[in-house]
Order: C-alpha cells, then structure tokens, then sequence
C-alpha cells in the first residue's frame, strides 16, 4: 500500500523483432518506452538514430476510419447505434475483434464512405443553391418578358428589385415624378417585387431616387426567358437532386450497417498507431533498435519471460541517472484503491514521497459523511453508487469512493438523528422515534457546540497527522534534522499549547498545563533558530521568525474545519425545510398528497444534489490544502505504460 518501486530497464532488439515485441509490450501493458529526447542512452550516444519514420500511412488509415464512423452515426437507423451513458462501449466477442482486423473488405467499406460523404455534400451544396434560386424568383413567376430583355432596350433604362410595402406608394409616385413607371410584379415577405422603367434621358434623376429609397436591386444575369418557364425549370432539377439525394442517404444508411465493424477497426488503427509512434521515437542503430524505460519492479520476472520469446532480443536492469525523474504509480488493497481518484485528481506525489491514500481515505469518507448527517440520504446514496457499479464500464473508483462515504453517512446520519431532515419527528411514530432516539449520540441543531468542538478536534487530529506522517517519513529516509527541526517541534509545541489551553479552560490540572506551557518554549525556540538552515544568519533567523509566526496559520487551518458544522447544519435545516412545505401541500383540497409527494421527492433529491456536492467539494479542499501541504509537495510524473486503448468496443 504505497508508491511502486520502479526499475530503469534498457531493451536491445533486432528490427526483425521489434514490432512484435512492442506489440507484446503493448499487449501486457507492464512498460513504459521513453522516447529518444528522453532516454539517456541517447545523450550518451549522439549518433544514435531514428528506430523508424512516421507512420503517415497508418495516420491515414486512423484519419478515414474516423471520418467514417463520422459519416454513418449520421445516417444509422433508430436504435441501430444505441449506447448507454454509464456503458458507451459496445461488448464483442474476440473472435469478432480478430474477424474484423482481417477482413480485407472494409477498406472498400471506408472508401465508399469517403465518396457516399463526398456526393451527399454536393448534392445538399446543389439543393441549396436551387432552394435559393426558387427563393428569388418565385416574387418574378408574373413577370412577362424574358429576362434576358429586361436591360437591352435601346432608348430606355430599366431595374428590378424590391422596395418595402410601406414605402412603395411614395416611391412610385417620387418615379413618377422624375419621369419614370413603376410596375408592380409581386409580393414577398413586406416587400414589393417591380420593374423601374424610364427613357435615359431621366436615368439619372430615377437613379437618384432608387438609391434614396434603399431599392435592393435583382440581378437576372446567366439567366433567358420567362421566369415561370426558369422555375418550373429549376424546380424539376430541385426534384431531381432531391431523389437523387435521398438514394444516396439510402446507400449510407446500409453502409452504416458495419458502422460496429469500422468501430472494432478503428480501435485496432489506434493501438497499431500508438505502438508505431512509440517505435519511430526510440533510439536505434542500422540493425537493432534501443528501448529505454520503466517498469515495476514486481514485473520484472514478467518482461523477462516475455522477452526470452524472442531469439534476438535482450533486456537488462540499468541504473537511473542522476536526478533522473522517476515515474509514479500508486498501488493500495481494494478497500483504500477508491480513494486512489482523490490523490490522482491532486496529482501524483514525487517518487520518494508518501502515498496520501492510505491516511485520507478515512478522514475523506468521515468528513464527506459530517457534511451530510442525514441517514435517509446516505442510503439513496449507497443504492444508487453500487446500482450504478454495475451499469457502468470503465474506472469506477469513483462511485465506489462515493459507496463507502454513503456508508459513512449513514452511520453520521444515525448519530445526529438526520432521516431525511426531520422526517421521523413529523411522522411521530412511536417506535420510530424511539429508534431515533437509541442511535442518537447529539442532535446538532439542539447541540451546536458539540458539532463546534467535534468539528475542531477533527481538524486538530489531521493536522496533526500529516506532521506525523511526515516527521515518519523524514526518519525512515534518514534526513533527521528535517524530521527534527520541521516536524518534530511543530509535533510538540502544538500539543504543548493544546494542553496548556486545556487546563487553562479547567478540563486538566493548572500544574499540568503550566509544565506543558514551559515545554512549549523549547520547541519555539529550535522552530526559531533552525527551521531555516540555509542562508546568512540574519536570513536564518528572519525566516524562524516567520516560520514561528506561522503557527497562527494553523489555527486558521483547524478553523478551516468547522465547514463540516455548517454544512451538516445546512442539510438539516433544508431537509427540515422541505418536510414542512411538504406539510403545508398536503392541506390542499384534492390533490394535497399528490404536491405533497412531489414536493418530498424532489425537495430532498435537490437537497442531496446540492448537499453532495458541496460536501464532497469541501471535503476534496480540506485534503489539499489543510491535509497534504504538511507532508508531500507533490507534482510527481504518473507511470503511463505502453497500453492498448479502445474508445468504441469492449472486448470480453
């Protein structure tokens, strides 16, 4: 239940094995490849070269495959490609994986897409531009001259275009006026549709007035004869472009019928792409290639046997350089690796750090159940976690993280007497309450100062903790002046103040506390004079001044706690809330139990909602900031082996 030991591992292999032994690598998932920019080996060894080019051909491949899937989810029919939120990959045999990696024909299948896509797209581009041309002829179909005739009149000047409605008597009149006519031809959308017709030598003064009237002129160019001749025209080709539309969505529709198998393939091109980019990024020489890594250590036994397959291959253990970074893997027992998402979401602890998991995992589920005191809620909450582990693929730490806080919160609940806010009280049912009343060790809301102090001590506890943890940790790699001088006397003076407040409050004897409160001096003085020990005197002990002042941090810290009071008090009081509103609706004629029903139902689901997420929100800030600073820095490199990935299928 820690942070992995890992091994630097070099492999030496023939080009004619390579790919095989990467697919092994890959197919195990035990190693991870460094690339040349990263490897020492080739720092060491400058000549060395590229193991391959890049695999544009296969990055091609990838490319069509998932422009197809693309294409077909388009055009696939109700149903036929149906995925679950909590399931979105579809399950496959492996026979079907391997039939569908051989079958030659679907690239014929990708093809097809690529050109059924190409011809829809022109298709839909020529509908579009003859629904246009419709559009803006339809006002014209009582035009009766040909168009093309519009404008080739020897001694007259003639436009076409549109002017609004409301503006179209003055204008023929202002063309009247200046020596022109106005025709009117049609109607469309608040806009008149007429032809402008004047001798030139008044084509100025009507041109004049177009261009104060904002008249939007219609272009007729490319285009001869009657326009109810270009419609009826253009709407045959409309027609005829439509069906030929709908029979090539008819070709897409059955080609979408191997939509699962360019799925299947398409997470085949990815591995096949992520194992040859791996291969074009290591080092090589003209006849082998140099495979640099890592690997667990308890997988060494494995690689080795792996690699033994091959007849001209050969794997040994190297020592890393010097601050050479080494990645991250965590690894704890089924009932902390939920928790494992907590410290992931933080990030990875450097190499020769503590695993948080193991200390948070606790203190997360307790705290998240604080938050939340209401018994009815944790258990809707449980139901619905492992419900939903059975319904989902992929990770599920997290909802089992979330079943574990449920259990906690329903113990919490149990305790504060919360079931689903003050449920049991307004029922006054006998033995319910007398089964409330046996489970209750406080009521928080007739006993705010119990949840105070509860709040407090808890904070105090995992503080204290994580200087345990790291004064621990400081010891068992030997630095034990760090452990001294930064854990140590903060582990005593903290205490030491503690006690001594506590006698001062009379819960200890005054003696007592005045013994702690002497002791308290000794470990002040070493946090002033040698938590900083680098530096000029003078930068010393400034920064042990500081350093001493930072106590009133912590304070702050444990203070920070007391959100678990207010929040468990705020889920109680809304749950509270909705029960009496719920109340109120029943005393309505008729259907008082049906608002009353609704108003519990999702009063309380809102309130869990809301609840949950603050608590699991506050909970996640009380780790980071008040937990882990006193014990990791963080920022460590997780572990990513050579894996295969698969975004479509699951393969059983």
């Amino acid at each position: 239940m820690s942070i992995c030991r890992m091994a630097k591992i070099l492999i030496v292999s023939h080009r004619s094995e390579a790919t095989e032994l990467l697919e092994a690598l890959q197919g195990e998932s035990i190693c991870q490849v460094l690339s040349a920019e990263k490897s020492i080996i080739s720092k060491e060894f400058p000549d060395l070269t590229i193991a391959c080019d890049r695999p544009k051909e296969i990055e091609d491949a990838v490319s069509k495959v998932k422009n197809s899937i693309t294409f077909l989810k388009k055009h696939t029919k109700a149903g036929q490609d149906l995925v679950s939120v909590f399931a979105p990959r579809t399950v496959i045999e492996q026979n079907f994986y391997e039939k569908v990696i051989s079958d030659k024909s679907l690239a014929e299948i990708i093809d097809d897409c690529t050109n059924s896509e190409a011809r829809i797209e022109s298709l839909e581009g020529k509908i579009e531009h003859l629904t246009a041309a419709a559009k803006m002829l339809g006002p014209w179909t009582a035009l009766e001259i040909a168009v093309e005739d519009i404008n080739n009149m020897a001694n007259a000047t003639s436009w076409t275009g549109f002017v609004t409605n409301h503006h179209f008597a003055g204008f023929r009149s202002n063309i009247a006026e200046a020596g022109g006519v106005v025709e009117q031809v049609g109607i469309e959308a608040g806009s008149t549709a007429c032809v402008v017709v004047c001798l030139n030598d008044y084509a100025s003064e009507v041109n004049k007035i177009l261009r104060s009237t904002d008249f939007e002129n219609v272009n007729f160019a490319g285009m001869s004869g009657l326009v109810k001749d270009l419609t009826a025209e253009n709407n045959e080709k409309l027609a005829e472009v439509q069906s030929q539309l709908k029979e090539e969505q008819k070709k897409a529709c059955e080609l979408a019928d191997k939509l699962l198998e360019l799925k299947t393939l398409s997470d085949h091109y990815g591995n096949l792409l992520d194992r040859e980019q791996t291969k074009s990024q290591i080092s090589a020489t003209e006849q082998t290639i140099l495979m640099e890594g890592w690997i667990k250590e308890k997988n060494l036994k494995k690689l080795e046997k792996m690699v033994e397959r091959f007849e001209a291959s050969y794997f040994e253990r190297v020592e890393p350089a010097d601050e050479e970074e080494i990645p991250v893997e965590i690894e704890n027992n089924n009932a902390i690796k939920p928790f494992e998402a907590v410290t992931r979401l933080y990030g990875m602890p450097r190499y020769f750090e503590v695993d948080p998991t193991i200390f948070l995992a606790p203190f997360f589920a307790l705290f998240f159940g604080l938050c939340l005191t209401d018994a009815g809620y944790g258990i809707v909450m449980m139901v619905a976690s492992f419900w939903l582990v059975t319904k989902m693929q992929g990770d599920k730490k997290l909802l089992w993280m979330l079943g574990i806080c449920s259990g906690l919160t329903i113990i919490a609940g149990a305790l504060t007497g919360g079931w689903f806010g003050d449920a049991v009280q307004q029922l006054n049912i006998g033995w319910l309450n007398t089964l409330r009343s046996k489970m209750l060790w406080f009521d928080p809301l007739e006993e705010p100062m119990m949840f105070f102090g509860l709040s407090l001590a808890l904070g105090y506890l995992q503080i204290i903790t994580g200087f345990t943890i790291a004064f621990v940790h400081n010891l068992m790699q030997k630095n034990y002046i760090a452990a001294i001088c930064d854990q140590l006397t903060w582990l005593v003076m903290l205490n030491s103040i503690v006690i001594f407040g506590m006698a001062g409050a009379g819960v200890i004897d005054p003696k007592i506390g005045s013994i702690f409160g002497k002791i308290a001096m000794v470990p002040a003085a070493m946090i002033f004079l040698f938590s900083q020990r680098q530096g000029g005197m003078g930068a010393r002990l400034g920064m042990g001044a500081y350093n001493l002042f930072s106590a009133i941090f912590i304070v702050g810290d444990v203070l920070s706690y007391l959100r678990l009071m207010a929040l468990g008090m705020v889920t109680a009081g809304l749950g509270m809330a909705v029960n009496v509103i719920a109340k109120i609706t029943l005393d309505i004629p008729f259907v008082g139990f049906i608002l009353m029903g609704l108003v519990l139902i999702g009063g309380h689901l809102f309130n869990l909602a809301i609840s949950g997420l603050s608590a699991f929100v506050h909970t996640l800030r009380l780790q980071y900031v008040e937990f882990f600073p006193k014990f990791i820095e963080g920022g460590g490199r997780s572990f990513e082996p050579l894996s295969k990935e698969y975004k479509y299928v699951y393969i059983k």
